[in-house]
């Protein structure tokens, strides 16, 4: 006999799985469209936007590798200049939007400790795998989460050879009253203070008070022998090119400038005291809109050929294992740009500082610009 109850139940439960297997059909029909084949597709990638900004230096990224990434990927580079990382650094606090910023590291913990940057998807920048181990994985950046390394270089004199009497060869030449009112001065703090630091025996990366406060009272005494270069500038040479000044602190492109120019005359010096070594890096801001083709661009500035490019344009050198065959050989061979080891001796890297630090190196510095007050 049959179990009229049990076969009733039965097809209860039969008709609830089919139920229940038709609504999973049409959930996974809307989540995996079809193509025409009836192959599933994955959702579309949005298209690349038109634009990105570069908040930069003046001249400090040839045009020529913008107009090569915009014609490869149609996206055009707006190029903003800034004047000074300090401004740099507060237009990046105010949220105004850029999507690559060249910052030195100097700059980066705050704006980490602050959230303002984005931490970079490698996914996005295989071409980082060409950086040199050296330049990676930093004590301000660990793992390299939301920087990349781009130039490098040292901090040396600048000086016009027919307009001095005697040979100059040590950052305190720059005190030597014989100069007064042709001491050209960039208005960098980290470059400056920590220049007044190795002068006085001390690391450039000293947060101890008294030995700022020292700093500060040397540099007093160079200030009325000197004036300010404006930041607009991308260079001193035509400073120097035309007598205003004698003397300046400045960096290897600035004395391959002038040889460009034939320029005999304006010689660099990497002091005895030691260099200060500087270097900048790439970040992304937390609030870019645009962080894709951020990436886009800089795994496209760390391809190989175009680093090279970019090192034969600017005259600085990249932390690039890769592009040295790109690289013109009186450029790679050149101890300006590539100094020799013994030339790295006494040198010194700027560091970042911790928030107190920074607080000293700042508050020494408006003193510095409000004559001591």
């Amino acid at each position: 006999m049959v179990n009229l109850k049990k076969t009733t139940m039965l097809k209860a439960v039969h008709s609830r799985i089919w139920s229940l297997l038709l609504c999973a059909g049409l959930i996974i029909g809307l989540l995996t469209a079809c193509d025409d084949s009836g192959s599933p597709t994955t959702p579309a990638t949005p298209p690349l936007a038109k634009e990105l900004v570069l908040y930069n230096w003046v001249d400090y990224m040839p045009q020529s590798v913008l107009d090569a990434f915009e014609k490869e990927y149609g996206i055009k580079v707006n190029y903003v200049v800034y004047e000074s990382q300090e401004g740099a650094v507060e237009d990046i606090r105010a949220g105004k939007l850029y999507d690559v910023v060249v910052m030195a590291p100097e700059q980066i913990p705050r704006l980490i400790r602050e959230g303002k940057l984005a931490a970079i998807d490698f996914r996005n920048v295989p071409n980082f795998k060409y950086v040199s181990a050296n330049f990676r994985d930093l004590t301000f950046d660990p793992g390299n989460r939301y920087s990349i390394p781009f130039h490098w270089g040292t901090t040396g004199l600048l000086v016009r050879a027919d307009l001095v009497k005697r040979p100059l060869t040590r950052w305190s030449d720059l005190w030597d009253s014989d100069f007064a009112g042709k001491i050209a001065l960039w208005p960098i703090p980290r470059s400056l203070i920590p220049i007044a630091l190795k002068t006085l025996g001390y690391s450039v990366n000293t947060a101890n008070p008294a030995e700022l406060e020292a700093a500060l009272q040397h540099l007093l005494k160079l200030k009325p022998n000197a004036f300010i270069v404006g930041n607009e500038n991308a260079t001193v040479i035509p400073v120097l090119a035309e007598g205003q000044a004698a003397i300046s602190y400045g960096w290897a492109f600035d004395a391959l400038t002038a040889q460009k120019q034939g320029l005999t005359t304006i010689q660099y010096v990497v002091p005895e005291e030691g260099t200060i070594l500087w270097g900048d890096h790439f970040v992304i801001p937390a609030n870019s809109p645009r962080r894709r083709e951020a990436e886009l661009f800089l795994d496209f500035v760390l391809r190989p050929e175009i680093a090279g490019q970019i090192v034969n344009e600017s005259y600085y050198a990249m932390p690039h294992d890769a592009a040295r065959p790109f690289i013109l050989p009186e450029i790679l061979n050149n101890p300006l740009i590539y100094p020799p080891n013994e030339q790295l001796q006494k040198a010194e890297l700027t560091l970042p500082l911790s928030a107190e630090g920074d607080a000293l190196y700042d508050a020494i510095w408006q003193r510095f610009l409000a004559d001591g007050k």
